[in-house]
């Protein structure tokens, strides 16, 4: 009965745990809609076309001091406002299999929408949801 009782637990604890992890609770503004959405996702898809050499996407982690050669996985969904720029993330695996998320920033300028670029990159744990910054 211990082990049984034991095994709830941990099937307990890890569905909270996946259910409170980042992971879960990506941010989404739903005031940015429409045109604007569409327009942004467009903008962040092709800034990585533009960037994918043979199918991935090259970064350096200066911190590690190894090119990341990165394939993508997934452009979320999710898209936030962060002072002048909106903000998305995706999803890509490194060379080693190691997942990693790459948030995006695109601005409003003279009319149009201008990609600044990738900014922070976190390898993620997809078990626990950890995300260690690079």
């Amino acid at each position: 009965m211990k082990i049984r009782f034991g095994k709830n637990i941990l099937a307990i604890a890890a569905a909270c745990l996946m259910t409170l992890s980042p992971l879960s609770q990506a941010g989404n503004d739903a005031s940015i809609k429409g045109d604007l959405r569409s327009n942004i996702k467009t903008s962040m898809n092709q800034y990585i076309e533009g960037q994918t050499i043979d199918g991935r996407m090259y970064l350096f982690d200066g911190q590690q001091g190894k090119l990341l050669k990165m394939e993508l996985v997934e452009l979320h969904e999710g898209i936030v406002k962060k002072g002048d720029f909106y903000v998305s993330c995706a999803d890509f695996k490194d060379q080693n299999g190691t997942a990693i998320d790459v948030d995006f920033l695109v601005r409003p300028n003279e009319g149009q929408l201008r990609f600044s670029g990738p900014t922070q990159r976190r390898t993620v744990n997809h078990y626990t949801g950890h995300r260690t910054f690079l």
